[in-house]
């Protein structure tokens, strides 16, 4: 164990997770990060992280388990210590209309996005409360806000963390806690890099500044709100969209 912060990063192999982590990391983070499955994505991570002077611990760790999350967090604090920062940023798409979505689809959705993100914060915020100091920020979506057709699971999902994140807010405040929520909104990720040429132009064309969002666009967010010049801001829920919710 060393004497920096220690932070948990859901999804911290990829994307927008793997992102926050670095940042995090070259903020003076110690890092806990897990990941679906493991694989070269994770080792990368891993490497990059300790690369940059901070202590690394990493697990496979489903989410939607909350049995798997407890011994993932134990698991986390023997190796680095108490974390101080929650990062909930793990997240799975299966779109389609809801009038023929299929009902396991729906599931794993809000299993994964949701009830992850209650996991996570259920198996962490007590021990926050405890020691009177945290920082809780939950990956939301401009779905979440306004709705997109073909994603009725996911945009439930995002709109459901919102409105946690507000909920633990209150809850919290009177220990010191604040809980915020990033919502980005067309991200440049292994997600949207599967998408057909047609589909990206469609969605670049709803983007005022014209570009897509990196996943160091929504670190770079994560990294303020995680610290002390946040330190007046709580229960907001923050957009990183280029304009695309105005």
């Amino acid at each position: 164990m060393t004497d920096r912060p220690v932070a948990i990063v859901t999804g911290g192999s990829r994307g927008i997770g793997r992102a926050v982590a670095l940042r995090l990391a070259d903020d003076g983070y110690d890092i806990a990060f897990c990941y679906r499955s493991a694989g070269e994505a994770a080792a990368s991570t891993a490497e990059k992280i300790r690369a940059a002077g901070a202590a690394c611990y990493s697990a496979a760790c489903d989410v939607a388990d909350l049995e798997a999350v407890q011994g993932f967090v134990a698991g986390a604090k023997a190796a680095l210590g108490d974390p101080e920062l929650l990062v909930n940023s793990a997240g799975i798409l299966r779109d389609a209309p809801v009038a023929v979505m299929d009902a396991a689809d729906w599931s794993a959705v809000i299993d994964t996005n949701l009830t992850g993100t209650f996991n996570l914060c259920r198996s962490t915020v007590f021990d926050f409360i405890k020691n009177r100091r945290g920082c809780v920020v939950n990956i939301s979506s401009v779905m979440g806000i306004h709705g997109n057709a073909g994603q009725g699971n996911y945009s439930a999902a995002k709109a459901g963390i919102n409105g946690l994140s507000k909920a633990m807010a209150k809850e919290v405040a009177r220990y010191g806690i604040r809980v915020n929520a990033v919502a980005p909104g067309f991200i440049e990720t292994d997600m949207t890099r599967g998408l057909s040429e047609k589909v990206r132009d469609s969605a670049l064309a709803k983007v005022p500044l014209r570009r897509l969002g990196s996943a160091e666009d929504v670190a770079d967010l994560v990294s303020f709100l995680a610290s002390d010049r946040a330190s007046y801001i709580t229960g907001q829920i923050v957009q990183v969209d280029g304009g695309v919710v105005i």
